[in-house]
C-alpha cells in the first residue's frame, strides 16, 4: 500500500493545502493510505474532520504525519530543517521554486528525497490537468483585479443615472498569458475598458477575443518573441525602448495597471517605470503580480500597497493563495492527477516509469543527487535525461510564466 503523507505549509503567507478531501477519496480509490497533518487544510476552510470522512488520518504534527511515508505532497518546498526529517527515498511532490535556491535542491538530494518541481510540468495535451503554473495563475489573475477594485477608490463599470455619468475605469494589462487573460475577463465583467500588450504574437488575437484592445510595436522582432515552448523571450533593448515609450504614453491614460510579466529562471523584466507611474492620474492604482521575483513596477514593495507619485502599489504575496479555498481545490487535483500516474492499479503501489516525458521534466533530485539539467552540476552524469525546460517560478506563484 502507497503511503501519502501531507504535511500543514509553515509559510506564514501560504494559506493553501496540497490536498483536498476529494483527492483524498481518489486516493483512497487507488489503494492508497493518506495522513494528513491536523489543521493543514483550516485557512482553505477545510477541517479535520472533512479529511477523516473520506478516509484520511489525522497526525498531531509534522513528524508523526510524514513518517514511513512513500509520497509527500505539499504546496512548496519545505524548509532544509524539514526535509531532514523526512524519510529517505520518499517522493516529495511540491512547486519547488528552484531558481536562486540551488542550495535548497541539493540538501533536498543530501536528504535522499526524490524531489518533483511541478512548475516543470511539459505544456502538453497530456499534462494540462497537473499544471499548477496555469491553475494557480489563472486565479492570481482574477484576484489581482479584485485587488485593484478594492484599492481603487471608484466604480469600475459606466454608470448612467439622472445625477451624471460615472465613466468606465480604464484598465490596462501587461502580459496576455494565464493570469493576463483572467484579468483581461475580469475587468471585463466588471464593466471596465480594457486594453492589454504582451511581446508574443499570439496573443494579440487572444486578447482581442476578450474584447480588449492590444497595445504593442509589432515590427519583425515582435513576430518572433516567443518560444517553442509558449513563454515570452527577452527583447532586444532597441525593442523595449520602443515598447517603453508607447506603453509610457498609454499608461499615462489609464486608472489601472496590471502586471504579471515573467521571464523562466530569471528576475521579473521592468516594465513600470517612476517616470511613467508620475505621469499618471491621481488615485490610479497598479498590481504587479511579479513582486516576489523582482517586480514589474519600479517601486513596488513585496507584501505591501504603496504610495508613489500619483498612484498606489499593490505588491501582495502569493495572490492564489489570497483566495486559498480555491486555489487548494484546483493545486489538489494538479499534484493527484500527477501522482495517479505513478501508481500501479493493480498491484497498490508505487511504480514510476523513470523514462516517462512527464517524470523526466520534473525530477529534480534523485538517488542523493541533483539530476535536472538546469540544475545538475557539469561534472555530474544526470541519471534522467530529462529535456531542458523553460520552466518558471512556482507559483507563485506563482507565478504568471507564460507572460
Amino acid at each position: 500500500m502507497v503511503k501519502i503523507a501531507v504535511p500543514a505549509e509553515t509559510d506564514p503567507n501560504e494559506g493553501r493545502v496540497a490536498i483536498t478531501p476529494d483527492t483524498v477519496k481518489r486516493f483512497k480509490a487507488l489503494g492508497a493510505d493518506v495522513t494528513v497533518q491536523a489543521g493543514a487544510g483550516t485557512t482553505s476552510r477545510l477541517p479535520d474532520e472533512a479529511y477523516t470522512e473520506e478516509g484520511a488520518t489525522i497526525a498531531k504534527d509534522a513528524k508523526a504525519t510524514v513518517a514511513e511515508a512513500d509520497i509527500i505532497l505539499r504546496v512548496r518546498r519545505p524548509s532544509d530543517a524539514d526535509m531532514k526529517s523526512y524519510p529517505k527515498g520518499a517522493l516529495l511532490v511540491a512547486s519547488m521554486d528552484p531558481y536562486g535556491n540551488e542550495k535548497s535542491v541539493e540538501a533536498m538530494a543530501k536528504a535522499g528525497l526524490t524531489g518533483v518541481a511541478m512548475e516543470f510540468m511539459p505544456r502538453i495535451t497530456r499534462a494540462q490537468v497537473m499544471d499548477i503554473l496555469s491553475s494557480q495563475a489563472n486565479l492570481a489573475g482574477y484576484q489581482a483585479v479584485i485587488d485593484a477594485a478594492e484599492v481603487y477608490d471608484r466604480a469600475m463599470p459606466m454608470m448612467m443615472t439622472a445625477a451624471g455619468t460615472v465613466p468606465a475605469a480604464k484598465v490596462f494589462v501587461m502580459g496576455a498569458g494565464v493570469a493576463g487573460l483572467q484579468a483581461i475577463a475580469t475587468a471585463r465583467r466588471l464593466g471596465a475598458v480594457v486594453s492589454a500588450t504582451d511581446v508574443r504574437p499570439a496573443s494579440k488575437e487572444q486578447v482581442e477575443s476578450l474584447g480588449a484592445k492590444f497595445i504593442a510595436v509589432e515590427n519583425e522582432e515582435f513576430k518572433q518573441a516567443e518560444t517553442s515552448g509558449g513563454y515570452a523571450k527577452e527583447m532586444s533593448d532597441d525593442y523595449k525602448k520602443q515598447q517603453a515609450e508607447l506603453v509610457a504614453s498609454h499608461i499615462a491614460k489609464q486608472d489601472i495597471v496590471i502586471t504579471t510579466a515573467l521571464i523562466p529562471g530569471r528576475p521579473a523584466p521592468r516594465l513600470v517605470t517612476k517616470d511613467m507611474i508620475n505621469a499618471m492620474k491621481p488615485g490610479s492604482v497598479l498590481v504587479d503580480l511579479a513582486v516576489e521575483r523582482g517586480g514589474n513596477v519600479e517601486g513596488a514593495k513585496a507584501g505591501d500597497v504603496v504610495e508613489a507619485g500619483p498612484a498606489k502599489v499593490v505588491g501582495y504575496l502569493n495572490v492564489p493563495g489570497r483566495i486559498a479555498a480555491t486555489a487548494s481545490l484546483l493545486f489538489a487535483k494538479n499534484l493527484y492527477s500527477f501522482v495517479e500516474t505513478l501508481i500501479d492499479k493493480e498491484n497498490k503501489a508505487l511504480a514510476i516509469n523513470w523514462d516517462d516525458e512527464l517524470v523526466q521534466a520534473t525530477v529534480l533530485t534523485r538517488d542523493g543527487a541533483v539530476v535536472h539539467p538546469n540544475f545538475a552540476p557539469k561534472s555530474d552524469t544526470p541519471k534522467t535525461d530529462a529535456p531542458k525546460q523553460d520552466a518558471d517560478t512556482s507559483d507563485a506563484p506563482e507565478e504568471e510564466a507564460k507572460s
